[in-house]
């Protein structure tokens, strides 16, 4: 597929082309789209190995505490929960935990390798220095998730076949639309919701914490997004748009059947010795289309955050919106603007941290998403 650009901020050239970044015209075209996410940084700036922004020694038992509310799980809403006692239930919804902040791990390094290869990639300077700036905040997301998952559980699980497939083409591919629509919003949506879902359900404070700082970050990445698809989906050619349209349907399938899946994560079973083709079945029984639009409902839902962020982008159109209206009301999501979950908690976490950094100038992610 080729590139899609319509705005210059996004032009590309060949990784391998470094002269072109050498051109001397080129140092003088600089956009002032993303000055401002680059400028609020200073504001939200938080450092994982200093405990005054977060502590990682604080305590926790796995052995006899929920680290989230255990109603979100979704085993222990089918036959599994028939199978265990408290104890289990206890080692199920923690190992799903580690499960689900390894996957962020593996897609917070996903999201420094892609930020990292658009420096290599994007002409202008402006664009250029925000990727920069994005690959500086996704490293001290790799390394805040690395110490939460040491901290309670030793090391991460292996990522599971589904994103780890989808993380290496974003990072891989050579086209800037792909690696936008793909990781500033597929899969930065399903990151906010998950992260607002643990702020509110999580009852573990240090894992709280963490996900609100992160949040003050992944809520000026999610702009970014925003922002080139405020630029360049209005001026795409119909075949362009449905190219964009329909990739994005397609990852969003392959994350909805395929992120939580049993499957998936067949190692969380065998440790309670349960057969995850059995655990398959009872999740199939339980989790119908009609108990997934049920669920779909709650606000901060990963794949309800996902599907509003397309939706918003104009990248969901009549043609493809029955699709995702099989799990959510589609006239909700166009009532409801352009607020997106998590804006209020990560607005919250920048004014705590600029207490700490000793900010003066409040930048909401809000003013710049409506840029």
């Amino acid at each position: 597929m080729a590139n899609i650009t319509r705005d210059p901020a996004y032009n590309a050239v060949d990784p391998t082309d470094f002269p072109a970044m050498m051109e001397v015209e080129r140092y003088g075209e600089r956009t002032t789209a993303f000055d401002k996410i680059i400028s609020a940084t200073h504001d939200h700036f938080w450092d994982p190995l200093d405990p005054k922004y977060i502590d990682f020694t604080e305590p926790f038992d796995l052995e006899k505490e929920y680290v989230v509310n255990p109603e979100t799980n979704l085993d222990l809403r089918t036959a599994v929960g028939d199978r265990l006692d408290e104890a289990q239930k206890i080692r199920l919804v923690n190992n799903d935990a580690l499960w689900s902040f390894s996957s962020i791990l593996h897609g917070e390094q996903g999201a420094l390798s892609l930020s990292a290869s658009l420096c290599h990639i994007l002409r202008d300077p402006g664009a250029q220095e925000y990727a920069a700036n994005q690959t500086r905040e996704e490293a001290r997301h790799v390394t805040g998730f690395s110490r939460y998952i040491q901290a309670r559980w030793g090391k991460p699980v292996s990522v599971g076949p589904a994103l780890g497939d989808l993380l290496t083409e974003l990072v891989a591919s050579p086209l800037v639309w792909k690696k936008l629509v793909g990781m500033q919003m597929l899969v930065e949506g399903l990151a906010m919701g998950a992260f607002a879902s643990f702020y509110k359900e999580g009852r573990d404070p240090l894992m709280v914490k963490l996900c609100q700082l992160v949040m003050t970050d992944e809520a000026f990445h999610h702009k970014f997004g925003k922002i080139w698809a405020d630029r360049t989906i209005p001026h795409l050619s119909k075949e362009e748009h449905e190219k964009i349209e329909d990739w994005a349907l397609e990852v969003f399938q392959v994350l909805l059947f395929n992120l939580g899946s049993p499957e998936q994560k067949k190692w969380m079973y065998q440790d309670l010795g349960l057969d995850w083709e059995w655990v398959q079945g009872a999740f199939m029984e339980a989790m119908t289309d009609a108990k997934i639009r049920e669920d779909m409902q709650e606000a901060n839902n990963i794949f309800r955050v996902l599907i509003k962020t397309l939706l918003n982008a104009g990248i969901i159109t009549d043609r493809t919106a029955p699709q995702y209206a099989a799990y959510i009301d589609m006239k909700e999501l166009h009532a409801e603007g352009d607020e997106m979950v998590g804006d209020d908690i990560a607005e919250q976490g920048i004014k705590y941290l600029m207490n700490i950094n000793g900010g003066k100038a409040f930048v909401s992610p809000r003013t710049i998403a409506a840029e």
